[in-house]
């Protein structure tokens, strides 16, 4: 699954468009290496997401196609979150 998609349907990033330019940007590994938005997803990757201030890494569980809700926090799980100071 491409990686836009992925981080879509999982809600990790709320829309495509987003997801798209944040991966275009270099902001996201997955598994240590740079990702574009259509890199493959598969499960059990590990995944490393910069938003501004925060450091996002998450497991890879589940892929589908489509999800309610309640279902997309099962697609992954969180393995670390940190938040990056301004002044580092």
């Amino acid at each position: 699954m491409r990686l836009d998609k992925f981080l879509k349907i999982s809600r990790i990033i709320k829309r495509r468009s987003v997801a798209k330019e944040v991966a275009d940007k270099g902001r996201i590994q997955i598994n240590g290496k740079l990702a574009k938005s259509s890199s493959d997803v598969k499960v059990g990757d590990t995944m490393r997401i910069q938003f501004g201030n925060k450091v996002l890494e998450v497991k890879v569980n589940e892929l589908h196609e489509s999800t309610k809700k309640e279902d997309a926090a099962k697609m992954y799980e969180i393995v670390s979150e940190e938040r990056i100071s301004e002044n580092a």
